[in-house]
């Protein structure tokens, strides 16, 4: 045998090492301080890990409602986080993803008018936490809350976007 036909198997060995990990990380959810918390602290994403960006959900509107107000999309505040994280959980499932694989969220809230324009942030939580933290769905992402003047459509109170990953 030659030279090269020696070094040519021990190459492509070499180049399959190289391209296996190491080692797959898991991803890493680091608990907030009170483990009441609807979020996690941090969420570490390891290299090589595919995200998903998902747009902001909102719920789904109700046409037989009148157009305009908080009825058209649910009702009140832990009503429409439902049903915005519904759409959202329909969203991954045709992803192949679920609600666990959702690292970081963004929500925006805007005022609701039956609480004299404030937010209801007691109401998303209890919208939130059928979803995550959950003896059947555990993990929580990492999240942040905006208070906005208010939202694109008329009567939407939440819009939510999320940002799912899948380690190899």
């Amino acid at each position: 045998m030659t030279r090269i036909a020696l070094a040519l198997p021990l190459f492509g060995l070499s180049l399959l090492l190289i391209a296996a990990p190491a080692g797959a990380a898991d991803i890493v959810r680091t608990p907030a301080a009170s483990p009441k918390a609807p979020l996690a602290a941090a969420v570490t994403v390891p290299a090589g890990s595919t995200l998903y960006f998902l747009s902001g959900a909102l719920s789904a509107a109700d046409p037989k409602a009148a157009p305009g107000t908080t009825a058209a999309f649910g009702g009140d505040t832990e009503a429409q986080t439902i049903g915005a994280l519904t759409q959202l959980k329909a969203t991954l499932a045709g992803l192949g993803l679920t609600l666990g694989d959702v690292v970081q969220a963004h929500v925006f809230l805007a005022g609701d008018p039956a609480k004299g324009g404030d937010i209801d942030f007691a109401g998303l939580n209890a919208g939130w936490n059928q979803f995550f933290g959950t003896a059947d769905q555990p993990n929580k992402p990492a999240r942040a809350t905006v208070k906005v003047a208010a939202l694109v459509v008329p009567g939407a109170l939440v819009e939510i976007e999320v940002t799912a990953a899948k380690a190899p």
